[in-house]
């Protein structure tokens, strides 16, 4: 079976606020260019998307010139590189159309943000069919404030908040719900990277 691996969102506008020094995994790109080489070497179809929220004026604007990969990403020219503008990976993009063409029904994903569009991507993507793999350490997250916190708190306010969810619980929630409920197989970079070749 063709697969694919779908990097969601690794890209700059994430590091340009103040809680990416909050987050559960700063070397995410480290992760994600080992699952590359890996589905490289197994002559997989590489696939990166971003996320863009034009005129919002905001990092995820792209004329706050922050919408691209992080720069340690190993992205290669000629690779898809698609964006969009929904939670998840399929809506707003011709993703689906893409993985049809290359004959792709089964699906790694991992990127940003752990429980947002990389869930979402996994959830969407079991409904459509495809064969779910869900990396969750090369996924990355940041610690959610209550509902109820005041949208101008700061990182240190944020943490101090005993309602706060850490990166960490989101993390082990969305992995569970994903595996428990049937969505997808979660599994690691380290198994992926030594098994990827043989599977």
């Amino acid at each position: 079976m063709q697969k694919a691996l779908v990097v969601i969102d690794v890209q700059e506008s994430f590091r340009q606020r103040s809680i990416w020094q909050a987050t559960n995994n700063p070397d995410i790109a480290d992760d994600v260019n080992a699952l590359v080489r890996a589905a490289r070497a197994d002559g997989d179809l590489v696939v990166w998307v971003l996320h863009s929220e034009p005129g919002s004026g905001g990092v995820f604007d792209p004329e706050s010139g922050h919408v691209h990969l992080l720069p340690e990403l190993d992205y290669r020219q000629g690779e898809p590189l698609l964006v969009k503008t929904s939670i998840n990976s399929f809506t707003t993009t011709n993703l689906a159309q893409l993985l049809t063409t290359h004959g792709v029904r089964e699906l790694r994903v991992c990127g940003i943000r752990s429980e947002q569009c990389v869930e979402t991507t996994t959830r969407i993507g079991a409904d459509l069919g495809y064969e779910m793999t869900y990396v969750v350490d090369a996924t990355a997250t940041f610690p959610t404030p209550h509902p109820e916190a005041p949208a101008d708190w700061t990182v240190a306010e944020v943490l101090a908040d005993p309602r706060t969810k850490s990166a960490e619980d989101i993390v082990e929630h969305t992995a569970f719900v994903l595996a428990a409920r049937g969505f997808a197989r979660i599994a690691t970079v380290a198994e992926l990277t030594g098994t990827m070749t043989r599977s």
